[in-house]
């Protein structure tokens, strides 16, 4: 476990700080009239920002070398 931990921290601190924009984001700004598709509900709007976190922090993973 703390191999994948160890291996993975940039993922699952991309995910964590995404879910916690994602809800500060629904919470702060949200949609009042509830029809807008991603802040209109919680639980979308961390999802949402969980997988934008996710994908933005993975851009800062180290290459590996291997052989072609």
């Amino acid at each position: 476990m703390k191999g994948f931990i160890k291996t993975n921290i940039l993922k699952i601190t991309g995910i964590l700080a995404g879910g916690i924009g994602g809800f500060a984001y629904y919470y702060f700004v949200g949609c009042p009239s509830g029809t807008c598709p991603i802040t209109s509900n919680p639980y979308i709007s961390v999802l949402y920002g969980s997988l934008m976190g996710y994908l933005l922090f993975d851009m800062f993973k180290k290459k590996e070398h291997g052989t072609n």
